[in-house]
Parts: structure tokens; sequence; C-alpha cells
């Protein structure tokens, strides 16, 4: 029984560590169907970023019920209950250190200057496109969330001032 359970909350672990992400090629079911706002803008430089992983405590709480199952079945009644704390407490940290590294991803951060010479920053997971400096985009504003995608053919790019700062 504590075997099926152990596996069970690792493969919960492992699972839930994989739900996130801010693809611009990945779009919510809440986004499907919504109409949503359109800028057209240049891209004035793109940089690799590291989007730091969650932290819920889901991995905690999954990685302390582990440690503690797994802690409390080595030997007798005294020394299980010591080992199943002990148990508890490393598994908590080390769940916790999983979630978030499992979490954490690869991302451009896009400063783009929109035609009224605005000009705005947008981090997002690295999707199938690769923007350069100068080419036409457009920002993509559904819900507060907003993606940088590259503009249809015969868009022109924004006019203005297109240098790096």
């Amino acid at each position: 029984m504590k075997k099926l359970f152990l596996s069970t909350s690792l493969v919960a672990l492992a699972a839930l560590s994989a739900c996130s992400t801010t693809s611009p090629d990945v779009i919510s079911r809440d986004q499907a169907q919504r109409m949503s706002q359109i800028q057209d803008a240049t891209v004035l430089s793109v940089r690799p970023v590291t989007v730091d992983g969650s932290q819920s405590g889901i991995g905690a709480v999954a990685g302390g019920v582990v440690g503690g199952v797994a802690g409390s079945s080595v030997g007798g009644r005294r020394e299980g209950a010591i080992v199943g704390v002990l148990g508890a407490v490393a598994g908590a940290v080390v769940g916790n250190a999983v979630e978030r590294a499992g979490t954490r991803e690869e991302a451009v951060e896009v400063i783009v200057q929109l035609r009224n010479g605005e000009r705005r920053s947008v981090v997002q997971a690295k999707g199938q496109e690769t923007l350069a400096p100068g080419e036409a985009v457009i920002l993509v504003t559904t819900g507060g969330k907003t993606r940088v995608s590259r503009a249809p053919a015969g868009t022109a790019p924004a006019s203005g001032n297109t240098s790096k700062y």
C-alpha cells in the first residue's frame, strides 16, 4: 500500500511540474473565440531571459507526504516516527525544489516601438518564431496578457524612431 502511494505521489508531482507555460504558440482555452486587441510595432531588441519556476506549495506537500511515508517504514515504531518526520521535512524541501525547477522556462524579452512612438517590453517563452530588431510585429492582447508575433505579410513597420534607446 505504501509503495503504491509513493509511486502515485511521484507521478502526480511530475505531472504538476509540467503544467505552466508562457509560450506564444500555446493559447489558453479562455482566450479562444475572444476578441483581442492588435497593435502594430517594430522590434527594437530581443534578449534571452529565464522565467523563474513557481513555488505553489504543491511540490512541498507532495514531497513531504512521500518522505514521511517512506521514512515511517524504517525500523521499529519509535525509529519509524523519527525517521518519518525527518523524511517529511527532507521530502518537502526536495519537492519544492523539483516543482521550481520543473516550472522554470527559457524565454525572451522583446522590446518594441509602437507606431505612436511608445515603447513596450513583453516577456514570453521562446516560440516557433525568431524575432529580430527592425522586424514588423503585432502585439496581441487578450484578457490582460500580451504576446508578440511576426506581422502578417504586407504590414508596414511602425514609423518613428527605431533606434536602440
